[in-house]
């Protein structure tokens, strides 16, 4: 079962909705990507180089957006997607752990003064969260067996969409080390998890489309099979397609 926090049968861990940004700058000439380490005592991929990203919080879905994210990506978003609220909170997770690990803000200048507590932070620069640069390119959820598993949701995003600095990490979390800007044909020298490299290779060859996809890879794992299937925004997929 995915679209939910959820045990899954003979599984030491829950499968948790989570998201994360796939920043992308320098399309046109030598793309390049935004990555960071883990920490070694991590107990989700320790050391390990990967996107920015997390679990969605129960209040995300509460928060408004300032700009919604694509419609076709929003429809792919939700299809297979089951539990109520998830599909729309998602881009808010996006943009809130790209803010918390990164101090990338993804938003439009406006007053906010009722922010929840997990976005003070991100009120306090005069933003409020917009979604409408984003899009949607992958879905993977972790195998069985592993300590902590994720329904992960990725989003691509052009850096001339970001509303601070590129360059500036001061506003970043302790939660990734070496936060930097890494080209596409140099990035495969760093340690990481298998699914970031799967994703890379989708993001490659993207760099030149700026439209979002057609369709959407989605890597389904649970205890009875994996599947490789496609999102394509047409409703719930039947099980075992």
């Amino acid at each position: 079962m995915t679209g939910g926090t959820v045990e899954a049968p003979g599984a030491k861990s829950a499968i948790r909705d989570a998201a994360t940004v796939i920043v992308l700058r320098d399309r046109a000439t030598r793309p390049r990507v935004l990555m960071g380490q883990r920490g070694a005592k991590a107990a989700f991929m320790p050391s390990k180089f990967v996107f920015p990203g997390g679990a969605r919080d129960p209040g995300d879905g509460a928060v408004p957006l300032s700009a919604a994210l694509d419609p076709l990506c929003a429809a792919r978003l939700r299809e297979d997607t089951e539990a109520p609220g998830v599909a729309e909170a998602l881009p808010l997770t996006a943009i809130r752990e790209l803010f918390e690990e990164t101090g990338q803000v993804l938003g439009r200048p406006g007053a906010w003064d009722d922010a929840p507590e997990d976005w003070r932070d991100f009120a306090a620069t005069g933003h409020r969260p917009a979604a409408d640069g984003m899009q949607f390119v992958f879905r993977a959820i972790t195998p069985p067996g592993r300590p902590r598993r994720f329904d992960a949701r990725f989003f691509l995003v052009d850096a001339e969409a970001l509303a601070s600095d590129p360059d500036d990490f001061s506003a970043a979390s302790d939660e990734l080390s070496h936060l930097s800007w890494v080209a596409l044909d140099e990035v495969r020298a760093l340690d990481m998890p298998f699914i970031t490299e799967v994703v890379l290779a989708e993001v490659a060859a993207r760099a030149e489309d700026p439209a979002p996809p057609a369709s959407v890879p989605f890597f389904r794992n649970n205890d009875e099979e994996s599947l490789f299937l496609m999102l394509k925004g047409r409703g719930p997929l039947a099980r075992g397609a």
